[in-house]
């Protein structure tokens, strides 16, 4: 199964082109198989509350890994409430084969969108082994190896971390649209022709 993320607030978003491209392709490929869709940003999920720290805690506490036992710590009238919340979202992100999420960068990092999807799916010492993420992104700037603004990337790096440290997953791929700020401000007109060739391999990269 695909489970498809967005999480751009503009419904006509360099990073929501791109992760329909993926998806479009990689159902394609893969007619039989299930695909889920979630826009975090059009229906956003709720941040975590202090009966999914309890959750976690009894969890921790009691040495529990097993994503299917993850139910066994809910208790009470709220965490019942909060575990409603968490359940069918670690029910598709466990379904899934592929977890594809198209994200700007906002601020050097991830849309707050995005990170409380991250925060209510996630538990102490839990694996995701076995299943690969595909992030499409789109950069007001240049933040690839090399570039001025590399040390900023806060987007790809805290991602990738957090996919190895908490889920341990390696499988990992990253697609980037630049400079999409040049279409825009006057101060990077000089670079458009460089965001287009960004954009291009991004869409081909994407495609293929």
């Amino acid at each position: 199964m695909l489970l498809h993320l967005d999480a751009s607030a503009r419904r006509a978003s360099f990073s929501r082109k791109l992760s329909s491209v993926y998806a479009e392709t990689w159902r394609a490929a893969h007619p039989q198989a299930g695909y889920v869709y979630r826009d975090l940003a059009a229906h956003p999920v709720p941040h975590i509350g202090e009966a999914w720290t309890e959750l976690c805690d009894y969890l921790l506490q009691r040495e529990i890994t097993d994503i299917s036992r993850f139910g066994e710590a809910v208790r009470t009238p709220a965490q019942r409430q909060a575990w409603a919340v968490v359940e069918p979202l670690l029910d598709e992100v466990v379904a899934a084969e592929v977890i594809l999420i198209g994200t700007p960068m906002y601020n050097y990092s991830i849309p707050s969108s995005l990170k409380a999807w991250l925060d209510q799916i996630t538990f102490p010492k839990m694996s995701l082994a076995g299943r690969s993420f595909v992030v499409t992104s789109a950069r007001g700037g240049a933040y690839g190896p090399g570039t001025p603004r590399e040390p900023y990337d806060h987007q790809e790096r805290y991602l990738r971390d957090f996919f190895k440290g908490h889920f341990q997953v390696e499988d990992v791929t990253f697609i980037h649209a630049e400079l999409v700020n040049a279409r825009l401000d006057p101060s990077l007109a000089h670079l458009r022709e460089q965001h287009e060739k960004s954009l291009a391999a991004a869409l081909t990269e994407a495609a293929r």
